[in-house]
C-alpha cells in the first residue's frame, strides 16, 4: 500500500516539521492513548478495540454491513459515537478488524494433527463453519485482506502444511491461493443464501422443483433424465465433495 504521508526532504524537514522536532506528535499520541485507556461506556465497561469490533460483528450479523454506522455503534456500546474513532481510523478499518476476528474464531476451533492433508481439511472446515455462523458478516468481508494477526497466522499455517507436503516456492503459493479462494468462494455463496429471508430461501428451493422437476425431454434430454435427482440434491452443499477433490489433487501433485 502506498504511503500517503509526505516524504522527508533533503533539507532535513520531516512530515512533522524540522528534523528532531518530535515533541508535539509524541505529546499528542500520549493524549490519545490516555483518552483511549480512560474511555468507559455508560454501563461502566471499559471501551476497547476488541469490544467495539465484537459489537460491530453483532450488529452486522443482525442487520447487515450496510446498516452499520457510528451512531448505531455508539447506541449499542452506550458511548459517544465519536469514541469509535479513538480506536479505528475509519469504519472500513473497523470492518477489517471484524474480518480478522472472524478468522480468529475459525482458528480457535482448529486442532492440528500429524498429517498435512488432514490439517488443511480441518482449516477449511473451521473457516467455513465460522463464516457461516455469521453469514451477513461473511458476505461483507470474504473478499477483504485484513493484514491482521489472525489472517497472518492462517496464511502461515496453510503455507506450512503445503511445505510439509513438499511444495516450495511459487508452487506452494499458487496452491495456497487456490485453497483459500476455494473456501472463501463457497463461503460467500452459501452465506449469501443463509442471509436471505426465510421466505426467499424457501421460494428458491421450490423453484428447483418447479423449473427442473419435469422438463421437455426433446429439448433437454440430459436434464430430463436426471431432473429428479437434481431436485433431490438442490439443498445439498457441495463444499465437502469439492474439498475432497481439491485435497486429493494436492496429494497427487505432492513431490516424492
Amino acid at each position: 500500500m502506498a504511503d500517503n504521508l509526505p516524504t522527508a526532504k533533503a533539507s532535513g524537514q520531516t512530515a512533522s516539521g524540522p528534523a528532531g522536532s518530535h515533541a508535539e506528535p509524541a505529546a499528542r499520541d500520549r493524549v490519545i492513548a490516555k483518552r483511549t485507556r480512560n474511555t468507559r461506556t455508560r454501563s461502566g465497561a471499559m471501551l476497547s478495540a476488541d469490544l467495539i469490533a465484537d459489537t460491530a460483528m453483532t450488529l452486522v450479523s443482525e442487520h447487515g454491513a450496510a446498516e452499520l454506522s457510528v451512531r448505531r455503534l455508539g447506541a449499542a456500546l452506550g458511548c459517544d459515537p465519536t469514541a469509535v474513532y479513538r480506536y479505528f481510523a475509519s469504519m472500513d478499518a473497523l470492518m477489517l478488524a471484524v474480518a480478522d476476528r472472524l478468522i480468529g474464531q475459525a482458528l480457535a476451533s482448529y486442532q492440528p494433527a500429524p498429517d498435512w492433508k488432514e490439517n488443511l481439511r480441518s482449516l477449511a472446515h473451521c473457516t467455513y463453519q465460522a463464516y457461516l455462523a455469521h453469514p451477513k458478516v461473511a458476505i461483507a468481508v470474504a473478499s477483504r485482506v485484513t493484514g491482521g494477526e489472525n489472517e497472518t497466522r492462517i496464511i502461515d499455517l496453510v503455507l506450512g502444511q503445503l511445505r510439509a507436503a513438499g511444495f516450495q516456492g511459487e508452487h506452494a503459493v499458487r496452491l495456497y491461493r487456490s485453497f483459500g479462494d476455494f473456501i472463501l468462494a463457497f463461503t460467500a455463496v452459501d452465506a449469501d443464501f443463509l442471509s436471505r429471508p426465510e421466505q426467499q430461501r424457501e421460494a428458491d428451493m421450490q423453484r428447483w422443483q418447479d423449473a427442473y422437476g419435469d422438463v421437455d425431454a426433446a429439448r433437454y434430454p440430459n436434464l430430463a433424465a436426471l431432473g429428479p435427482t437434481v431436485v433431490e440434491h438442490a439443498g445439498m452443499s457441495s463444499f465437502e465433495s469439492c474439498l475432497t477433490l481439491l485435497l486429493d489433487t494436492f496429494e497427487r501433485l505432492a513431490p516424492g
